[in-house]
């Protein structure tokens, strides 16, 4: 297989696949953001019920903010293989290939991180809505107990 071939694969594969992530992430995020604002606590029945809603895709943006910078290492481990695997092909050593080679492999790390950083700001953002929308379940009971 043609090595060029081989990078492009890599590379496109890995950084496609973050920018899916990075897209679904976004997505997931407003779509709570909106979803949290129009939500009715005396909709529902019992607690359980409000928490299952809550949290609704949460998890997914959780789940790629913990992976995409394991998925950018993997990016950038398989770039790395390609470019020494390409040195041992060649029968001199070009040094400006190699380090352009290594360079671009560190690439998917960075954007795996790029992925990673605001996935974890908005997880976290979402879980501050959700311990506040369950607080208020939590004193409405509280007053309704009262009365």
């Amino acid at each position: 297989m043609n090595i060029e071939l081989l990078k492009d694969i890599v590379d496109y594969g890995i950084i496609g696949l973050l920018g899916v992530m990075s897209f679904m992430t976004f997505w997931f995020w407003i779509e709570r953001l909106f979803f949290y604002r129009q939500i009715n606590i005396d909709d529902f029945q019992t607690k359980e019920e409000l928490e299952i809603v809550l949290t609704n895709n949460v998890n997914i943006i959780s789940t790629f903010g913990s992976n995409a910078p394991y998925i950018g290492l993997l990016g950038t481990v398989f770039g790395i293989i390609i470019t020494f695997y390409a040195m041992g092909q060649s029968d001199a050593l070009d040094v400006k290939m190699i380090m352009t080679s290594l360079a671009l492999a560190l690439k998917a790390t960075a954007m795996g991180l790029v992925v990673a950083i605001p996935a974890i700001v908005f997880y976290n953002h979402l879980a501050r809505k959700i311990e506040i929308v369950l607080a208020r379940w939590d004193i409405k009971e509280k007053v309704s107990r009262a009365n």
